[in-house]
């Protein structure tokens, strides 16, 4: 495990960590969604659309961590998922959560060795438990989030540009490292820096 050294210190008082768990993109893919990005901000949506830069496979977010409790969930993490192999994935479709008619996340979906993702993602789950993190009731679908809607969207717009997008397909890539990332949260959007980084083998 590789860990950058934290933000965080003597001045730094009792100050929360927002954190969560993720694997990043490739630039192809990171290029491949901020055209899609573009594509769809034609059909006038009300969304806030997330910066490109910006978009990961999040496995777990555990929200406002302690600073002392950092370490340990990264050692908890590289506990977890160590020896698990790498996946190849890709970024396909367009969807959103939790509904068409409740809209208020606009995704694309992860396609590929799934099933390895799923395992990376439970045992992650099982690894943090003993540290107080729920474990997630809903079962996990990997996606990636291209914008949050700020009202509410017309379904037929929605039902027509999952029907259009249904094929696109980024370009395939290995996921083989997986990030604890911290979260500052600024008006011109996040700022992430990484944690700690655990090599899937």
């Amino acid at each position: 495990m590789n860990a950058t050294e934290l933000p965080v210190g003597k001045n730094s008082g009792s100050s929360k960590i927002r954190t969560f768990i993720a694997v990043k993109l490739p630039d192809p893919v990171i290029r491949k969604l901020a055209g899609l990005q573009q594509e769809l901000k034609r059909h006038a949506l009300r969304i806030k659309w997330t910066r490109p830069e910006n978009i990961h496979l999040t496995l777990k977010f555990l929200g406002d961590i302690a600073p002392e409790d950092v370490a340990p969930v990264c050692t908890a993490v590289d506990a977890s998922i160590r020896g698990l192999p790498p996946m190849t994935l890709c970024a396909k479709g367009v969807g959103v959560f939790p509904g068409i008619r409740q809209a208020r996340v606009l995704w694309t979906g992860i396609s590929g060795q799934t099933d390895l993702l799923a395992n990376v993602h439970q045992a992650i789950d099982v690894g943090l438990n003993p540290l107080g993190f729920a474990c997630d009731q809903r079962r996990f679908t990997g996606h990636l989030t291209l914008g949050r809607f700020k009202g509410r969207a017309d379904a037929n717009t929605l039902i027509d540009l999952m029907k259009t997008y249904a094929d696109m397909v980024s370009d395939q890539f290995m996921a083989d490292t997986v990030y604890v990332i911290k979260s500052d949260l600024k008006s011109s959007g996040p700022i992430y820096t990484d944690l700690s980084s655990i090599q899937l083998v």
